[in-house]
């Protein structure tokens, strides 16, 4: 019942059932109400709503008349199992309409730091976190570990062997508040007399961390495999930080015999190697290929992981993992600074992960981001054909989009704004502010509904291809 809390304004001209319609209309059309999924009892829901109950009568009998939902005698209603794809896209497209007709704000956001956060289990964790209040009491009146709770680095370190192969143990384990803050850690870890190599183009966010630190950085130029190793020999760089599982934010898996080229430069150079394994959790063809952290001369790699793609940003945790030959430095350095996390979160998320939501989650949102990646691709093969060339859709919640256009990227941009869409571009990603042949933008779809995705690529093929 507390999922469906519509907002009714009494004080509009729109009667309250035809507002009630809609939001139930909207809540079966994302998928928020499956098909069979029982309503709530007219009574019920009316004294929840505070209406009268011939208002939700009056809703009920309009779902039923245009085919969402159905009543059974004695049962209750329940959403239509004969509820066909075709009259939830008629919805969809007239919605879509309405936007291109009314100048809109940004309706659709292919944002690429967004998830479906509609999808989390937040009866689950509000569970856990009563449970953990209740439980801890007062142990959180104090500061805790400066490597982070070792409940929840024991958690971690189980969940890296069994799915990235990372043997490690919650001793070489630090939690904070963000990538960024990690770099940060490491980047003072390291030295700022150090020279720091950088993907590029690559992740401007973990560049500029550095940057602000003082310390040198290189651009690293990529192949299809990845950053290329006789230009990164020739940087004579100290550290390189690579995202080698789905590189951003071209998206290309770097393969084995990569990986063993940039190992044997690290040892070679008495170098370190920042693996940043940002979404390593959603890859959709092939299998998994071992971290860097994972081999047996990983002895010059630091891995750093995030739960803000596989669960929501705002829960703000992340972590490195530390060789064995850097845990004693950072100890006896640098546990000075203080944790960043809140230890009520940190309890909360070992208790999500050793009672096995966090696995149910990641499997359930495994299959629903490889619906929306469908989804996208195929919109965009549909509306745009050949004026256009996908890169990496291979892994992640993002794409790169190329397209055959004399237009500039800008252009591109203010043009998808115009038709209610926020596409990215990606030249901030390069050191310079390089630019390819054809203008590329980033579409991050982990955030969007399956039918904002197509309406999305539809809008964008008119805002860019209008004549067509």
């Amino acid at each position: 019942m507390n999922e469906l809390t519509p907002i009714l304004q009494k004080e509009v001209k729109e009667p309250l059932y035809i507002q009630l319609t809609n939001y139930l209309k909207q809540e079966i059309i994302n998928g928020k109400l499956p098909l069979n999924e029982k309503l709530p009892s007219k009574r019920k829901f009316a004294l929840h709503l505070q209406v009268s109950f011939n208002t939700v009568q009056a809703a009920y009998d309009q779902l039923v008349a245009e085919g969402f939902i159905e009543s059974a005698p004695r049962k209750g209603y329940f959403v239509s199992l004969h509820l066909e794809e075709n009259i939830i896209k008629q919805v969809a497209d007239e919605q879509l309409a309405q936007i291109q007709d009314s100048d809109p704000p940004i309706c659709i956001d292919f944002s690429s730091g967004r998830v479906d956060s509609d999808q989390f289990p937040l009866n689950a964790w509000r569970k856990l976190s009563i449970q953990s209040i209740m439980e801890s009491q007062k142990d959180w009146f104090h500061n805790g570990e400066p490597q982070g709770d070792v409940s929840l680095r024991k958690e971690i370190a189980t969940y890296l062997y069994s799915s990235r192969g990372v043997n490690c143990n919650a001793n070489s384990i630090v939690i904070g508040a963000g990538t960024q803050v990690l770099m940060a850690l490491i980047g003072q870890l390291m030295g700022r007399d150090k020279r720091y190599a950088f993907e590029n183009p690559g992740f401007h966010r973990t560049r500029r961390v550095i940057e602000d630190l003082g310390a040198d950085t290189i651009p690293i130029s990529l192949d299809e495999h990845g950053v290329r190793v006789e230009e990164l020999y020739k940087s004579k760089a100290d550290v390189l930080y690579v995202t080698p599982s789905h590189q951003f934010p071209f998206g290309m898996i770097m393969p084995i015999n990569r990986r063993m080229e940039l190992l044997e430069w690290a040892g070679e150079n008495n170098s370190y190697i920042i693996e940043d394994d940002y979404d390593g959790e959603f890859r959709y063809k092939g299998k998994p290929i071992p971290a860097l952290f994972s081999w047996n001369n990983s002895d010059r790699v630091i891995y750093l992981g995030t739960f803000s793609k596989s669960l929501i940003p705002s829960v703000r945790i992340s972590y490195m993992v530390l060789p064995n030959n850097l845990v004693s430095i950072y100890k006896k350095y640098f546990t000075i600074y203080k944790q960043t996390v809140s230890r009520q979160q940190q309890d909360t998320l070992a208790r999500f992960m050793k009672e096995g939501y966090y696995n149910s989650h990641l499997n359930k949102m495994r299959t629903l981001y490889r619906k929306k990646r469908h989804t996208l691709l195929q919109a965009i093969v549909s509306y745009f054909g050949e004026k256009v060339e996908v890169i990496g859709e291979n892994s992640g919640l993002h794409i790169v989009l190329e397209i055959k256009t004399n237009k500039k990227e800008e252009e591109l941009i203010i043009e998808s704004e115009c038709v209610g869409v926020k596409v990215y571009p990606l030249s901030i990603y390069y050191f310079h502010g390089e630019k390819s042949l054809f203008p590329q933008v980033l579409l991050g779809y982990g955030g969007l509904s399956v039918h904002e995705i197509e309406g999305g690529i539809k809008l964008l093929h008119k805002a860019w291809f209008p004549s067509c």
